[in-house]
């Protein structure tokens, strides 16, 4: 018979869940693979970020005896982040398997886990997924709600630093320097990094479908290839694909099939440093269930709640209190494909 009293034993205790979901097979997420976030696990829900502003200056000649001039202090200032907060459920009924039949070999009472761990599943998918969405709007300066227009937090804005208008890469155009104008993106980085970049660091950039084709199918991006083994790359299906030119490594960046809800527009690119030193941070906060509480943050946290009265049902739920921000909004790029 169908029993619910399965989910009081020990693998369904708030730890072991949580310990299941971190190991459950990891989904395919381009930012989460290149590791650009910093985890940061704090114990607190609000994270301090201290920014100081040093700047180097030439030292004017002096005659000797003369006072030496003096260092002017760095100024200095505390800008306080809130961690996002994270949560979605299911509720699963006895009479929901009520009468499954089995299949093969397995017992009737797998059959209950099955179908809880299927669903389980599946919000483990739509967290991943949001993770990934909170990925993208911090590496574009603007960490936005799940309705793709609120913002919850416009690092520009919170750092104090305004943020650069998009460069027409004028893809359309047969004459254009393209590779000029990936130096250009390249040096006003670097120089916005404020010693951020190392010999280390390279720069990558998210593109949509039409930039991405207009940039492989360019003359002067195809001339440089001609005569290179990676030439027959870019003739090939590069679709969804990545490729390096001009100092960039550009990627067709695959979202949501729906191609809007996590998704880089057709004809935009946004440019980011991987490799470059305190850029993107992800701070995790503790959930706040007594096991947990205080405790250093966790990626994700899974818990059961079970109808204990009449074992008519069980829930099951996952929380996360990421925080994804970049502290450097400056070094942040934009482009168009052709205005």
């Amino acid at each position: 018979m169908a029993s619910m009293d399965v989910f009081n034993s020990s693998a369904f205790s708030m730890t072991s869940l949580t310990g299941a979901v971190e190991k459950t097979d990891y989904k395919p997420q381009l930012l989460g693979e290149l590791g650009i976030f910093e985890p940061m696990p704090v114990r607190t829900r609000t994270v301090f970020v201290d920014e100081r502003e040093g700047t180097l200056s030439l030292i004017p000649s002096s005659p000797t005896g003369a006072p030496p001039e003096e260092l002017v202090k760095d100024s200095r200032r505390a800008v306080p982040l809130q961690t996002t907060r994270l949560a979605k459920g299911f509720t699963l009924y006895a009479e929901e398997v009520q009468g499954i039949r089995q299949y093969g070999s397995e017992t009737e009472l797998m059959q209950v886990q099955s179908e809880y761990l299927r669903r389980m599943a599946r919000v483990t998918d739509d967290m991943e997924l949001t993770h990934e969405f909170h990925r993208l709007g911090a590496l574009q300066g603007k960490l936005l709600d799940a309705d793709g227009s609120t913002v919850i937090y416009n690092y520009f804005t919170e750092f104090g630093v305004s943020e650069a208008a998009a460069i027409d890469f004028a893809l359309t155009t047969d004459g254009t320097d393209v590779r000029g104008k990936c130096h250009a993106v390249t040096r006003a980085m670097a120089r916005s990094s404020k010693g951020a970049f190392t010999s280390q660091t390279t720069v990558h950039a998210l593109v949509g479908d039409t930039f991405y084709d207009n940039l492989i199918s360019h003359p002067n991006v195809e001339k440089t290839f001609q005569n290179w083994a990676a030439a027959a790359d870019l003739r090939e299906n590069t679709a969804f694909g990545a490729f390096t030119f001009g100092g960039i490594t550009w990627h067709n960046y695959r979202g949501t099939d729906d191609n809007s809800s996590v998704a880089i527009a057709a004809n935009e690119a946004k440019f980011f440093p991987v490799g470059a030193n305190g850029v993107f941070k992800k701070a995790m906060a503790p959930a706040e269930f007594g096991p947990f509480v205080n405790t250093a943050g966790q990626n994700t946290y899974a818990i059961n709640v079970l109808d204990r009265d009449r074992q008519a049902w069980t829930r099951g739920e996952q929380y996360s209190y990421p925080l994804y921000f970049c502290q450097r909004p400056a070094v942040l790029r934009k482009a168009v494909g052709n205005t």
